[in-house]
């Protein structure tokens, strides 16, 4: 059994933060058509503007200054849309032949990826920070002796628009465990995490989920959660979209 570590925030190394995050953007969105029948869905819009540019926002106001973006459905009009990102300096991880799913797609971008450990974000999230800058919070917990993945979680009862049975159960230490079946698990993955490289070691050949590196994390006492301070949407769907802009204009 690995040895019991708290997360406690360290504020010595607060500002401490991974200069490059991996910008999930390969999906295909199915379940958002019709919208993403002309467009991938990091450029559909909420509140205003594209999904994917409120991830930069999140970036740039996090310091954060390299982003490797992974590209397969309507490559060339993310490319486009990417190609003059202000302070942040943007390389493309190209999946145009095969869409690699979370995992592959991870190990294909690791030699654009020059920092250890670094940030894999969904380009599909929509969050709002807390009382401190998320991105910033989560590096602030980091352990490197520890972890080889820290996932930002939000309460269940707190994950808007989201209608599953949530992911994880997390000890007080911060290790996590997968939901037992048919159970409803506290924490809902936000499609935020850090990572070191160390997670992507002897990866299978060709298209394969996180969740492989993932449970071999778990069963080795290596994978942690953080929790959201701020606001978090599923924005999975159409109708999503309306309910987590009405939501937002309530805040």
């Amino acid at each position: 059994m690995p040895a019991r570590r708290s997360l406690r925030l360290r504020p010595e190394i607060a500002t401490a933060i991974p200069d490059t995050a991996m910008v999930m953007a390969a999906g295909l969105g199915k379940r958002m058509r019709p919208l993403t029948a002309t467009r991938p869905k990091p450029l559909i819009e909420v509140n205003g503007k594209p999904l994917i540019d409120h991830v930069f926002d999140h970036l740039r106001a996090a310091g954060i200054t390299k982003a490797v973006v992974n590209v397969h459905y309507l490559a060339g009009a993310l490319e486009a849309h990417l190609q003059n990102q202000k302070d942040v300096e943007v390389s493309f991880s190209d999946e145009r032949d095969l869409l690699l799913e979370t995992g592959g797609g991870m190990v294909k971008a690791e030699p654009l990826i020059h920092c250890d450990p670094f940030f894999a974000i969904n380009s599909d999230n929509y969050w709002v920070d807390g009382p401190t800058d998320t991105l910033r919070l989560l590096a602030s917990q980091w352990d490197g002796d520890a972890m080889d993945a820290l996932l930002l979680l939000v309460p269940h009862a707190r994950a808007y628009n989201h209608r599953a049975l949530g992911d994880f159960h997390m000890d007080r230490f911060g290790r996590l465990q997968r939901r037992n079946r048919s159970k409803v698990a506290p924490y809902v993955y936000t499609g935020i995490q850090l990572v070191s490289k160390r997670l992507l070691r002897d990866a299978p050949e060709g298209a394969f989920s996180t969740n492989i590196f993932w449970d071999r994390a778990i069963a080795e006492g290596r994978c942690f959660g953080a929790v959201h301070q701020g606001l978090w949407f599923d924005v999975g769907t159409p109708s999503a979209i309306r309910q987590t802009e009405a939501t937002l204009v309530d805040a």
